[in-house]
């Protein structure tokens, strides 16, 4: 019998950001292959790139995974999407066709892309939403995801603080609201700072609310993590926010990741909103 092999089979909306996740696995040492033909899988690499514009491939591509793990391979799949207002922007500004929508009309090829892969979504190990990310953000989180975790089973979490001005991460599986607590935004000098500052931090936790809300956050947190282990969950991604992403959520998320360190899970951190007005 073959030696295991790791398959990342990385689908989603068109726009969302494949092929870039593609280069990026490329740059992490993955062997990739963009739409290899269905059959021919399980006798090939590490990656496989999927795309809705083969009718035929995602009606085989379910009965190909489900083989290949019997086979025993290490199988994950990945989905991206955006938001509906991000990838109409996306094509606009890079002038392309979408591919289920030839007559230029984006938005129907948009929401008929998203109903054909509806499928692949509800079986994805992973739902990444690109909407708001950079591409430097989104190759962080890809290479902490699938290559600094590679040699550590178990539960990945992701932490991520976001504005809620902005909107809530699609992809949350849990979401907490920090906006009651005293805002730096409106102290003279801690304006242009972010909550990695130590005198932001400071500032948050010398309110007996903020350190009242992060003991019961960790001990809900210490409490709910090793649930969802054992029922074999494989990501989990915890949203803090605040107004604008920039002060307490982030001075929280950065508290949280020191604490998950500390009961030794691995956990990547991730700012959505910190640099944006």
């Amino acid at each position: 019998m073959a030696e295991p092999i790791t398959f990342v089979v990385i689908t989603g909306l068109s726009g969302a950001g494949k092929s870039y996740a593609i280069k990026c696995f490329e740059d992490m040492g993955f062997f990739c292959v963009d739409n290899l033909p269905t059959t021919l899988i399980p006798t090939f690499a590490d990656l496989v790139g999927v795309d809705v514009r083969e009718g035929q491939y995602l009606t085989h591509l379910l009965d190909t995974l489900a083989e290949l793990r019997k086979r025993g391979h290490g199988v994950q799949v990945l989905f991206l999407e955006a938001s509906e207002e991000a990838l109409v922007r996306r094509y606009r500004e890079s002038r392309r066709r979408h591919p289920l929508a030839p007559d230029g009309n984006v938005v129907e090829g948009i929401r008929a892309e998203r109903k054909a892969l509806s499928t692949m979504r509800e079986v994805a190990d992973r739902i990444v939403d690109t909407s708001a990310l950079t591409v430097h953000q989104f190759k962080d989180l890809l290479l902490e995801t699938y290559v600094t975790p590679r040699h550590r089973p178990g539960l990945s979490v992701s932490l991520v603080s976001f504005g809620f001005k902005h909107g809530v991460p699609f992809d949350a599986d849990l979401v907490f609201d920090v906006r009651f607590l005293p805002n730096p935004h409106f102290v003279e000098g801690l304006r242009p700072l972010d909550g990695r500052d130590t005198r932001v931090r400071e500032f948050i936790l010398q309110h007996e609310e903020s350190r009242e809300l992060l003991r019961r956050l960790q001990d809900f947190l210490g409490f709910v993590l090793p649930a969802y282990q054992r029922e074999g969950k494989a990501y989990l991604t915890v949203a803090i926010g605040c107004t604008g992403g920039r002060h307490r959520s982030v001075a929280l998320v950065e508290e949280l990741k020191t604490f998950m360190d500390r009961l030794g899970l691995d956990a990547t951190v991730v700012h959505r909103d910190m640099d944006r007005e």
